[in-house]
């Protein structure tokens, strides 16, 4: 059997995100659906897995149902596939970010960097005096990354800020780009570095996996595979599960 794996994340107003858990909890477990959901009055972020009937109807419900009441109009959204099923349980779990960044004065929902879609990407790569930067921690780093980017070493994505202030200067590096799994720690990285003043931030709209989704190997940038949080450990092209070939999927 292969189950859908989705991950997806939006940055919205959720007041009520505390009333949302339980429903939201029970309404994965009907359609028995595994993973792990996070909540907080800044949005919703996670990655879930079940049956394609089962992750199609959830998302149907995330975005026009009763629950969230339209709010999740533009979530993002990435699709993969597991061979084996890839959670053990079902949490939803509520939290004070959805991504912890630790700094109250940056709001994705204010402002952040410039979106660069896969198509564009490695054409902004080429651009002299671009800074490039992966926002993952130390030991996604390790598994694989993009040609020519700088690795802060951060064990967490809550030290990201002590790398911008001790190595990164805006008078000096006035054009950066940065990347992520997802997309969603480059919502918060962007937001803090055009705070503190740098002048043109952009980062790769979708993450490495919408990038491994869109680009054929042959044009690609990326050296190595994209450790994700489950039991897959890592994908490669095409998001398939590392080791395993698309023609293995076909």
């Amino acid at each position: 059997m292969t189950y859908k794996v989705a991950a997806l994340y939006q940055f919205v107003p959720l007041p009520d995100f505390r009333e949302i858990k339980e429903p939201l909890h029970k309404l994965c477990l009907d359609l028995r659906i595994k993973g792990t959901l996070l909540l907080a009055h800044e949005g919703i972020n996670g990655t879930v897995a079940g049956t394609e009937e089962g992750i199609d109807a959830l998302i149907v419900e995330l975005r026009s149902g009763l629950l969230f009441q339209g709010r999740l109009d533009n979530l993002e959204l990435k699709f993969s596939s597991a061979s084996e099923m890839p959670f053990k349980r079902m949490k939803v779990r509520l939290k004070k970010e959805i991504v912890t960044l630790g700094d109250p004065q940056t709001d994705p929902l204010r402002r952040v960097g410039t979106y660069v879609s896969p198509a564009e990407w490695n054409r902004l790569l080429e651009e002299p005096g671009i800074v490039l930067l992966d926002t993952r921690n130390d030991f996604e780093v390790e598994m694989g990354t993009f040609e020519g980017a700088v690795d802060p070493r951060i064990k967490r994505f809550s030290e990201f800020k002590d790398f911008v202030a001790n190595e990164l200067d805006p008078a000096k590096h006035r054009k950066v780009a940065m990347f992520c799994t997802g997309g969603i720690r480059c919502e918060k990285a962007s937001a803090y570095m055009l705070n503190q003043g740098f002048e043109e931030v952009f980062h790769l709209k979708g993450g490495i996996l919408k990038y491994l989704e869109d680009i054929p190997e042959v044009e690609s940038r990326w050296k190595g595979e994209c450790f994700v949080f489950d039991e897959r450990v890592a994908l490669s092209h095409g998001l398939v599960e590392a080791g395993e070939s698309t023609d293995d999927r076909a």
